[in-house]
């Protein structure tokens, strides 16, 4: 079994808490206690070796009082220099780029190591530096890697290029640096297992190119994009409710057709509209409603909620659907504002949650509940509706419920902290079992397979560079 079968086998045997994609989170035994870190004393021998480093290296070391990261005093190292020497020796799987991966070559370091396990304090001083740079130097690379497509309304909601000293300071505070690199912490908690199952035995080619592809996406993740935030998976159908890195309810939705995709795309869910009016988007007033007109005629609008204003404007009184050319907007003329009245069978049902994006995305209620008993729940126009509307809600309101605000017509209730939401497109995830699932490419946005050359591949030195 080689050094990465064996950290795979040993990470799937901990009973940790996995995030599923495709169901709600089990729960295992307790993670053990991190081992004791090193009681390593203040270094003369690493604070003259800091002195010759970059100044992140000089701070970082100087905050810690010259104690070794890495290395015990007589030249040990911890269990998280194997895991980290394994995660540098297989680099190509994060889509670094030859320049880094050059860099990021351990053989001075093994040696830099080898001369450390004697004892002599000017040796563990230079591998324990050496070290940390070379993580520093990875963790930053990764998160500069080529990443999927994805709208940001803010830059804030990106992934963000770290210091070097935030990176060793992170995982210098960790309840245990092994985890810390096993896990790899630095990345959204998806990463490092759809990496492992890239590099180990047992997929073919094209899962390992679809896995290939879902760490691109993943990498448009920041690692916990802030204390509470809610995910939304398009290809599994469902969402996630996020606190301090952790999912704590999910809950199935729908999404777009592939005819009209849910975007990847993050924004800051800033309101709710309670009994939302629902403003129909020109295309469908063209391809269905002007069709139900001139099949129904008005009682087509009047059964349905319908009114028919003349523009957009929030004051625009209702004119009288008569009055329209049907048959021209049905033939692509420029169509009438149509919007359905709140209640009954209003589209949006209850509720609906802004994150204000120009491709007109949002979160809301159904009245439809037979298509989130569906298993394929890609169904809808491109917005996302909630199993559980107001679950959610009492989530992102602090307990308040949508339910109890009243029949009023467009309610606005800011919430009282904006909560980032993440909109991705996992067709491969780890799932509850500690297994990674797959999932149809219902938008056909992996790519042709390219990766014959893993067939069987188990270590380093696969993906063609």
């Amino acid at each position: 079994m080689t050094s990465i079968a064996r950290a795979i086998a040993a990470r799937t045997n901990r009973a940790m808490l996995t995030v599923g994609v495709g169901a709600l989170i089990a729960i295992g035994a307790p993670i053990p206690a991190a081992a004791a870190p090193f009681a390593a004393p203040a270094s003369a021998e690493l604070r003259s070796e800091v002195k010759q480093r970059a100044g992140d290296l000089r701070r970082f070391y100087a905050a810690r009082d010259y104690r070794p990261l890495w290395l015990s005093p007589s030249g040990q190292a911890s269990s998280a220099v194997d895991r980290l020497l394994e995660r540098l020796e297989t680099a190509q799987f994060d889509a670094l780029d030859k320049r880094t991966l050059k860099n990021l070559r351990t053989g001075s370091l093994r040696r830099d190591l080898d001369r450390a396990a004697g004892g002599k304090p000017e040796a563990i001083a230079r591998a324990d530096v050496e070290l940390s740079q070379m993580f520093a130097t990875y963790a930053r690379a990764m998160r500069g890697a080529p990443r999927g497509r994805m709208l940001y309304e803010s830059a804030a909601l990106a992934p963000v290029m770290p210091t070097a000293e935030s990176v060793l300071t992170s995982a210098a505070k960790s309840p245990s640096l092994d985890e810390h690199i096993t896990q790899m912490a630095w990345m959204h908690p998806f990463y490092a297992e759809l990496r492992d199952a890239l590099i180990s035995p047992g997929f073919s080619p094209n899962k390992r190119q679809v896995i290939w592809e879902n760490l691109s996406r993943v990498r448009a993740l920041p690692a916990i994009p802030a204390e509470r935030y809610v995910l939304v998976d398009a290809a599994s159908a469902r969402l996630w409710m996020y606190e301090n890195g952790k999912p704590v309810d999910s809950m199935k939705v729908v999404v777009g057709k592939p005819e009209s995709e849910t975007p990847a795309m993050a924004g800051f869910i800033r309101y709710a509209i309670v009994n939302p009016y629902w403003n129909v988007p020109p295309d469908l007033v063209q391809n269905t409603i002007a069709k139900g007109v001139l099949s129904g005629g008005t009682k087509y609008l009047t059964q349905r909620g319908y009114e028919v204003l003349a523009n957009y404007d929030a004051n625009a009184k209702p004119i009288d659907p008569k009055k329209v050319d049907w048959q021209a907007v049905a033939a692509g003329a420029p169509p009438p504002h149509v919007r359905q009245k709140p209640g009954g069978s209003n589209f949006m049902g209850k509720v609906k949650y802004e994150f204000p994006n120009a491709q007109g995305i949002y979160l809301h209620d159904t009245p439809d509940r037979a298509l989130l008993k569906l298993d394929d729940r890609q169904l809808s126009n491109g917005c996302v509706r909630l199993e559980d509307a107001d679950r959610l809600g009492r989530w992102l309101l602090g307990g308040k419920s949508v339910s109890k605000t009243g029949n009023r017509p467009e309610q606005r209730i800011d919430l009282p902290t904006v909560v980032p939401v993440y909109i991705t497109y996992l067709t491969a995830a780890p799932d509850a079992k500690g297994t990674i699932a797959f999932r149809d490419d219902v938008y056909g946005r992996d790519s042709a397979p390219q990766f014959a050359a893993l067939e069987g591949v188990s270590g380093a030195g696969a993906y063609p560079r």
